[in-house]
């Protein structure tokens, strides 16, 4: 850990990361929900310096974790869990782990999972576990390489003004720590209501040679935006809305402001240059 001099003496350098910690104040609602479920599905690892951060040497056993051995889907900054939720009950052949930081997304995820167990609970999903950790910095350490069949960041913080282009989720650091993660052929999907971001993901992902487009000639969505559209924005590789992805308060948010719902589907693929057809272990 880097340490910065200050007149007060020595302090620990501060990483940039794409979120900030809001209130953690949760509801009745949520709190019952937590104290009912969160230690079947909220993991609680040891933690380093910072509460978002893994102890050294911390690692997921991701077929003890869930008792099997299954495709699993990670999604990045699961919110409020309306994702999250869905797919675990649509999909019990898969494991799915949310990674989100705020205490209250976590526990409405636990609301959402009671109300879909109904009264006696025996409808809750197993295939379904929660981290409340900084993706970027506890994935790569946690889980292994190619570990991962899905990965799904959705409606991340768009961070619009240049002085906080540096804290977008979407940028070479959160990239080289989880596209190593990718099994060869697993399918890495993005949504955003923000032109600008949208346009900006473009740049930053079209330019990893780990990954190629699902939809090369998908066409841009349709209609008028009230947020600026860039003039060089990619007229194709758009992909359709992924039928697995349900309109949370984000995107209904972004609609009502007339904003257009810019959605990117890519596939891992081997590196150029690895002989053996499995992919990297490094990033470009």
């Amino acid at each position: 850990m880097q340490l910065h001099q200050t007149s007060k003496g020595l302090r620990p350098h501060r990483d940039v990361v794409s979120f900030v910690r809001r209130g953690e104040r949760l509801s009745t609602e949520q709190q019952e929900a937590w104290d009912a479920l969160a230690e079947q599905y909220v993991l609680d690892p040891p933690r380093a310096h910072r509460d978002t951060l893994p102890a050294a040497g911390e690692t997921l056993d991701v077929p003890a974790l869930f008792g099997r051995t299954a495709p699993l889907v990670v999604e990045v900054g699961s919110g409020q869990g309306e994702n999250l939720v869905a797919a675990a009950l649509a999909h019990p052949e898969r494991d799915f782990l949310g990674v989100e930081v705020y205490a209250p997304g976590l526990a409405q995820t636990l609301v959402r999972l009671q109300e879909a167990a109904g009264q006696d609970g025996a409808d809750l999903p197993q295939n379904l576990r929660m981290l409340p950790l900084d993706a970027q910095r506890a994935l790569p350490q946690m889980l292994p390489s190619a570990s991962i069949d899905e990965l799904w960041v959705y409606f991340a913080d768009p961070w619009p003004k240049q002085r906080h282009h540096k804290r977008r989720l979407i940028n070479p650091p959160f990239l080289d720590a989880v596209l190593p993660l990718l099994r060869e052929g697993a399918a890495f999907r993005l949504a955003t209501d923000w032109a600008q971001y949208a346009h900006h993901m473009r740049i930053q992902l079209d330019a990893r040679p780990e990954l190629e487009l699902l939809f090369p000639q998908g066409p841009r969505p349709d209609g008028d935006s009230t947020d600026a559209v860039p003039e060089t924005m990619a007229m194709t590789g758009w992909a359709p809305r992924f039928a697995g992805r349900v309109k949370t308060g984000f995107e209904a948010k972004g609609r009502r402001a007339g904003r257009l719902i810019w959605d990117l589907a890519y596939t891992r693929v081997a590196e150029p240059g690895t002989d053996d057809g499995t992919a990297g272990e490094g990033s470009a």
